[in-house]
């Protein structure tokens, strides 16, 4: 095991009503003007804005609205937000929604306090240096932003999905309430499996050092969001299936399963950064498509781990038998795993391939992912 400093300051509170409670744990860090951020108008026709606004007001803490956040969030509502939480001088940021909610409000945050253009922080040009407090109440489990300091944003101008990752942007208080998470759509659920065995493999596979019980935790939580998966597939009310994959997606991103391995890589988001940002399809079934494809080429660099893989989630043999085992249970689930599934054809390659050898630049990696290897991968993804 390598040494590491393990700190994550995001207190959760977890459980049924618990978005009752945002207005006190508000009041409790001093806050009295806040920036309410979320996607679409749904929250108030199904009572969860209605909920939440009565909890501000009860403890005396004013409110602006930012909504119409996307799915694949955009820097220009980055910007919008930011305008608007500089003109009110709120005291912070609410996210409530997923994890795209919380990803531009984390941005917002960073980029209020910042005198230029909030760009600057996910190019390198600046680093992230405050943020105005960021609070949150979940209505998606998937990205694992409630408990982590990363946020990513697509720059739909230059086409670029970057992120940018500090302390100063781990939410003060998370509320995951699984109950705000049943009208998730089928598509949307099996998305979210997808994104947090991702979340949970790039390391377990591509990382230097990686300690048997950091191998052991990246295999509970794909074993249980495969479990609970179907589970809530069969039965979307089932509140403990959907309480227990909300706090596994948790621990998929919280800095738990990394803590301790070292020499690790992310080039399944990295290619699908792409993907996103090029043909705006959801990150989610980007991954279920992007993930096979990079492990057929991959897995001869780490034979151990697959062999280790295929053995311990399915009950296979070998690493083909594993990967194929996930690649059909994509399949069965529904999430995509067929480049053609998400639209794209062998004539948007091209682009494809330079997009990501950009992120394969941003993300450092651009020795191994040359323009060569992305090819072969995306063509295996055809």
């Amino acid at each position: 095991m390598d040494n590491f400093t393990f700190y994550n300051p995001t207190k959760i509170d977890f459980g049924t009503g618990k978005e009752k409670l945002i207005g006190q744990h508000l009041a409790e860090h001093g806050i009295k003007k806040v920036l309410l951020c979320y996607g679409s108008d749904r929250i108030k026709h199904d009572g969860l804005f209605d909920a939440v606004t009565r909890s501000l007001s009860a403890q005396g803490i004013q409110f602006v609205e930012c909504g119409g956040i996307v799915s694949n969030p955009l820097l220009s509502k980055v910007r919008d937000g930011i305008d608007i939480a500089r003109k009110n001088r709120v005291d912070a940021v609410l996210s409530v929604g997923g994890g795209s909610v919380l990803d531009s409000s984390k941005s917002i945050a960073a980029g209020a306090l910042y005198t230029g253009d909030v760009w600057d922080l996910f190019i390198g040009k600046a680093p992230v240096e405050g943020a105005l407090p960021i609070f949150d109440i979940m209505t998606l489990a998937a990205t694992g932003s409630e408990m982590n300091g990363f946020a990513v944003v697509t720059n739909e101008e230059t086409r670029e999905k970057f992120s940018i990752g500090s302390v100063h942007v781990h939410p003060k208080v998370s509320i995951v309430n699984p109950e705000l998470m049943k009208t998730v759509s089928r598509d949307y659920l099996v998305y979210s499996a997808s994104d947090i065995i991702a979340h949970s493999i790039e390391g377990y596979f591509t990382a230097k050092v990686q300690p048997h019980f950091h191998s052991r935790l990246v295999e509970a939580i794909i074993i249980t969001v495969i479990e609970t998966t179907e589970t809530l597939m069969a039965n979307p009310d089932d509140y403990n299936a959907r309480a227990v994959f909300a706090w596994a997606s948790t621990q998929a991103l919280n800095g738990l399963i990394y803590a301790g391995t070292s020499g690790y890589s992310y080039p399944n988001h990295m290619i699908e950064h792409s993907l996103s940002a090029l043909f705006n399809v959801p990150h989610g079934a980007g991954l279920s498509v992007v993930m096979p494809a990079w492990m057929k080429w991959y897995h001869g660099r780490n034979p151990a781990q697959f062999e280790r893989f295929a053995k311990n989630v399915f009950g296979v043999s070998n690493a083909e038998q594993g990967i194929a085992a996930l690649e059909k249970w994509f399949d069965k689930i529904g999430t995509p795993t067929r480049l053609s599934q998400l639209g794209i054809t062998e004539a948007d390659l091209p682009k494809t391939i330079e997009n990501v050898l950009g992120n394969a630049q941003y993300f450092g990696v651009a020795d191994t992912y040359t323009r060569e290897v992305v090819a072969d991968i995306l063509k295996r993804a055809l």
